[in-house]
């Protein structure tokens, strides 16, 4: 229990602006793993470690993302098909223009947060 209470205040301490804003369910993790990471394509496998989504979880939305036009194949090595976030996609630079904004407004309160504390 206690290690598990441990990865958990990691993973807080750990998580992104998009995170914390938009919370940690697994789409929003592959998102913000997807668009942190745009300009490199990545396996399935990848993707689901990396985000910390299950495998099967990652292929119950995944694919509908595809088919949106968000997340697109880029090519295939062996059997595995690589995919990356389509920067092409107006939903994909909408979304990249959203976590922009929240990251910035997070580091804004940071250094205003750390410019008191120095005070």
């Amino acid at each position: 229990m206690e290690d598990r209470n441990k990865q958990t205040l990691e993973e807080r301490q750990s998580a992104t602006a998009f995170i914390e804003v938009f919370g940690s369910s697994p789409l929003i993790k592959v998102l913000d793993f997807l668009m942190t990471y745009r300009e490199f394509d990545y396996s399935l496998t990848d993707i689901a470690k990396e985000s910390g989504v299950g495998w099967n979880t990652l292929h119950s939305f995944f694919f509908r993302l595809v088919e949106k036009g968000i997340v697109k194949e880029t090519r295939q090595v062996g059997r595995a098909k690589l995919y990356k976030l389509n920067t092409d996609s107006p939903i994909a630079k909408n979304l990249i223009e959203i976590n922009n904004l929240v990251t910035s407004k997070a580091v804004d309160d940071e250094l205003k947060k750390q410019e008191l504390e120095v005070e």
